[in-house]
């Protein structure tokens, strides 16, 4: 997904939401744009772009005042990177990673709120999904990854052994007191599906804190934007599909994010068969049906993990998880029995507001 530049906590995305673009579909937005952009005086474009979490962390913000700006996205970034300390699982001191090595043990440990909250969304979108989302199948998740970087598969027994690892019910989480156990030895936590979008919930709020609203963050595939741009309607991002030579689509977004699920680029062909990077928790094993997700939804942790979830479920189930709310919309690009691409998508995906050519 480029751009211009789950519903796991309903409760506090809502509100957001609904002073977003699509909450606003009764106003003249384009107009309210160019008033905001007089009051702001000559607002100029600024973008920023750091390597953080293991891609490229991009902001872009309006502002009459280019310190402020600078000041703005250096905190931003800071903000990221300290995230990346708690919920990476490539840091061995991270958070994250001590938490893992105490599986098993029997010992309670106490967390930070921000790994706490993240936990707390990720158990509830395990319940909904029934387990098709599951941060706790990290050891499964690793031997797919390495899979991938030596280009052939983890024997069987291995993968039968990592599967025993995972299981979202051997997480014990105290969201009140903030401690958390996991239960079976072995058992390694992945926030690979969750955390971006997080990360870059945060680092809009920072931004929005230094008094700068019209401003947009990506990574990976991931945006999360706040006011639109002066006399837009919001930002432009385009949404790309399964066949490389096909022309993207362009929607409007503002103060809400989209996210993107897919193997385009990251999979394992082996004799034959194609292994996407996202791996199904409820049997350890990397899917092979090649599918394109895009989410939108209130906030990136909410779009984030939808997205992940609903490229596990498939196209039916997946957008299940979303029928009758309002906020969240999805498209499932999919590819057939033989090999024909088809695309199911859910009405308020379908109603949203596009880029006129």
């Amino acid at each position: 997904m480029l751009s211009e530049g789950r519903a796991c906590c309903p409760q506090r995305a809502a509100g957001n939401f609904q002073s977003g673009w699509f909450g606003r579909l009764g106003t003249t937005v384009p107009t309210l744009g160019l008033l905001l952009a007089v009051s702001l005086g000559h607002a100029e474009r600024h973008e920023y772009s750091r390597p953080l979490m293991g891609m490229a962390f991009r902001i872009v913000v309006y502002s009459a005042d280019e310190t402020k700006a600078n000041e703005a996205a250096k905190a931003a970034f800071e903000r990221v990177a300290v995230l990346n300390q708690i919920m990476s699982d490539y840091e061995p001191e991270s958070e994250l990673n001590k938490l893992s090595d105490l599986a098993g043990s029997g010992k309670v440990a106490k967390i930070s709120d921000e790994l706490c909250g993240v936990l707390g969304c990720a158990q509830a979108l395990s319940e909904q999904t029934g387990g098709a989302f599951d941060v706790t199948a990290g050891a499964s998740i690793q031997l797919w990854r390495r899979a991938r970087r030596v280009k052939r598969l983890p024997p069987q027994y291995v993968l039968d052994k990592a599967f025993k690892t995972v299981g979202f019910r051997s997480l014990n989480l105290d969201a009140k007191k903030c401690t958390a156990e996991l239960a079976k030895p072995g058992t390694r936590l992945d926030l690979g599906g969750i955390a971006k979008g997080y990360a870059l919930d945060a680092a809009l709020a920072v931004l929005k804190k230094h008094g700068l609203r019209q401003a947009l963050v990506s990574a990976g595939g991931d945006i999360v934007a706040g006011d639109a741009p002066p006399g837009k309607a919001g930002w432009r991002v385009a949404l790309i599909g399964l066949h490389e030579e096909t022309k993207p689509e362009f929607l409007w977004l503002a103060n809400g994010a989209v996210a993107t699920s897919g193997d385009l680029f990251q999979f394992l062909e082996f004799d034959g068969k194609r292994y996407s990077h996202i791996v199904d928790p409820r049997t350890g094993t990397a899917l092979t049906q090649q599918r394109l997700v895009h989410v939108l939804a209130p906030d990136g942790i909410t779009a984030d993990s939808l997205a992940t979830a609903i490229s596990v479920l498939g196209p039916s189930e997946g957008l299940r998880l979303i029928v009758g709310d309002k906020r969240l919309g999805a498209r499932v690009a999919f590819r057939g029995a033989i090999g024909q691409v088809r695309v199911v998508e859910s009405p308020v995906f379908g109603a949203w507001p596009r880029v006129k050519k």
